[in-house]
């Protein structure tokens, strides 16, 4: 959770409690909360307004926020259709953004319920290097093409990529200045070879300060989906975050250091990089037949 100073609030005594939050979310994002930071706390903060009914501040108690978080964990939220696994995902961000703003209140004097993070029981879905061949050449445009390799060789975040403009990107150095969509930082990725030899002929038909991907989130999302319906890949997988654990956990493969690849994909704790340190199934299978099989045959073939 982004840890920031913030002003006190600036209503003591009968505070309207949708106008105590404005101002908490104003002063976080004039803390150095990016958009989609500021964004996530907004929803949490409003779901668990909206479920105390409650007006005013003075009229929380420590047991909203415990009735909040045992509705929530059985009924799910009502604007989502996710599974069991990512519902405790989701409760578990919103539990610390609504501490949050209770703690920067300071009306709750009592200790708030503790809050477990949920066990991930899933490896990251990656695709495999026919797949993206298949993704490549099923490309039915230059767009299609880039959205492919640009994903694929420099790791951005969905909303990375969308936001990057032709200003941002340096060919003769090989490198892109993205601004971190999670952080507000900004930081330098580097330029594969099909994303060079597809930018080289991409940009010169755009204006300085344009978009390189004129796309919308839903927009390249669609896409993706329609793409990998074209190339025979199960559409399931084709997804814009999958792209990005295919270039982390490729990264290594190759023998990319962790510290490096961190800076890359821009985490602030190395800890976050580690989840990479897996390999697909089928690479340890592969592994696993290569050691047990493959050398005790050539054994018996020399013995």
């Amino acid at each position: 959770m982004t840890k920031l100073t913030l002003p006190p609030p600036s209503c003591l005594v009968k505070c309207e409690l949708n106008l105590a939050a404005e101002e908490f979310l104003a002063n976080f994002e004039a803390a150095g909360a990016s958009p989609s930071t500021v964004k996530a706390y907004r929803y949490a903060i409003k779901d668990f307004i909206e479920f105390t009914r409650k007006r005013y501040v003075d009229e929380l108690r420590p047991q909203d926020f415990t009735a909040w978080r045992i509705s929530r964990l059985r009924e799910g939220f009502r604007s989502s259709r996710r599974s069991i696994e990512s519902n405790h995902w989701t409760l578990y961000y919103y539990s610390l953004y609504v501490r949050s703003f209770l703690s920067w209140l300071g009306v709750l004097r009592d200790p708030l319920p503790s809050i477990s993070k949920p066990r991930r029981r899933r490896l990251y879905t990656i695709l495999t290097r026919d797949e993206v061949r298949k993704l490549v050449n099923a490309s039915r445009d230059v767009l299609d093409l880039l959205i492919v390799s640009l994903l694929l060789e420099t790791g951005l975040r969905a909303r990375e990529a969308l936001s990057l403009r032709k200003s941002d990107v340096d060919l003769s150095r090989k490198e892109v200045r993205v601004l971190n969509a999670k952080f507000g930082e900004s930081r330098v990725v580097f330029i594969g070879p099909l994303t060079y030899e597809v930018l080289s002929r991409y940009l010169p038909l755009l204006r300085e300060e344009d978009r390189v991907l004129q796309l919308s989130y839903t927009g390249l999302y669609k896409r993706l989906k329609s793409l990998a319906t074209r190339a025979g890949v199960d559409v399931r997988k084709v997804r814009p975050h999958v792209f990005r654990h295919t270039f982390a956990t490729e990264s290594l493969k190759r023998g990319m250091a962790l510290p490096a690849l961190q800076q890359i994909l821009g985490h602030r704790d190395i800890k976050t990089t580690q989840i990479y340190l897996h390999l697909a199934i089928e690479d340890v299978k592969n592994l696993y037949f290569k050691v047990y099989y493959e050398s005790r045959a050539a054994q018996d073939s020399t013995a």
